[in-house]
């Protein structure tokens, strides 16, 4: 299936990351399609050679920004406007259909059958459920549907200041008009879900077909230990349930790492792979988590997203009480 292709988008080195676990989750699941990277000039020669080792094409395309600081500050995200380089993806008119996914997304099985959706079939946002998540959908590449959404962009902008605000506003029928372009949940099984709906992800989560790390918390964020297979850091609501943070750093370390040490982006650890090599070259990708405010988490408790297996946990929440009490 040379003319179509799953597609992604990398902006820095941090993203790669997650594009290459993407798409050695895509291989491991040996989908038939082709394999696309969209990167910016913010990606370093070293990391684009790796995303290579692949994806069948990596291709760079400038920055689109929406500037719109008002509408992100609702979300907290100021980050997001440059998401709006998502765009591009239209741009790829080599292929008669695509699949984008979001680089902070993994594929838990084969999903190549998404290609016989159509355009613009994705999965609900749990924030909203009348909006769709743009973090994974079905499309048709189209230089005409590019200028449209680039006009729409200057005209009437983004209710999100993102490209999902954006992209809803756009394909505005997505909620009323054809149900067979809704995909199911299990297609971008978004974390938040874990909080909002605890039963209902005991009972579906195993499920999943995609599970989407949704939040300002990505999972390069955190430590892993190769040597207990487990991992460590801040615990957030932003983060899915910690087996699936766990099997994205397994992927990361067992199909990742030696491919970046072979490019000399991490100290060469090709002697065995030794535990204790593995966790030196991790923690050099690691990057330091950013911090909860007090009001943010205020804030957080009041919509129900509580950190359960983290910072709010029964076990600290108990340790405070008997602090204060004593």
């Amino acid at each position: 299936m040379k003319d179509q292709a799953f597609v992604t988008l990398a902006t820095n080195d941090s993203y790669v990351k997650g594009a290459l676990v993407l798409g050695s989750s895509l291989r491991h699941y040996n989908t038939t399609r082709q394999l696309v990277a969209l990167i910016t000039p913010q990606v370093s020669d070293s990391m684009k050679k790796v995303l290579f080792k692949i994806y069948d094409d990596v291709k760079e395309v400038d920055v689109l920004d929406s500037g719109d600081s008002a509408h992100l500050a609702l979300m907290q995200r100021p980050e997001l406007g440059i998401t709006l380089t998502k765009l591009h993806c239209w741009t790829l008119t080599q292929y008669s259909k695509c699949v984008f996914m979001d680089a902070d997304t993994m594929v838990l099985s084969n999903i190549d059958e998404l290609f016989q959706r159509e355009e613009l079939s994705a999965a609900p946002d749990p924030g909203w459920p009348d909006c769709f998540n743009s973090g994974v959908f079905v499309y048709r590449p189209s230089i005409d549907t590019y200028k449209r959404l680039l006009q729409f962009a200057t005209e009437k902008g983004s209710f999100d200041g993102g490209d999902q605000g954006l992209l809803n506003s756009f394909f505005s029928s997505w909620a009323t008009t054809d149900i067979n372009k809704h995909l199911p949940f299990v297609y971008n099984l978004s974390s938040v879900s874990t909080y909002s709906y605890l039963p209902a992800f005991k009972v579906f989560g195993a499920n999943a077909k995609v599970v989407h790390f949704l939040g300002r918390i990505k999972p390069w964020h955190f430590s892993f230990d190769p040597k207990t297979k487990s991992v460590s850091g801040m615990h957030d609501p932003a983060v899915v349930q910690p087996e699936f943070l766990k099997l994205w750093w397994e992927t990361f370390s067992t199909r990742i790492l030696p491919l970046l040490t072979e490019h000399g982006v991490v100290k060469d650890t090709s002697s065995g792979l030794k535990a204790e090599e593995i966790a030196e070259a991790v923690s050099q990708l690691s990057i330091e988590a950013p911090t909860i405010s007090s009001e943010e988490r205020k804030e957080r408790w009041e919509q129900g997203q509580i950190d359960y297996m983290g910072e709010d946990s029964f076990e600290n929440i108990k340790r405070r009480l008997d602090s204060f009490l004593k």
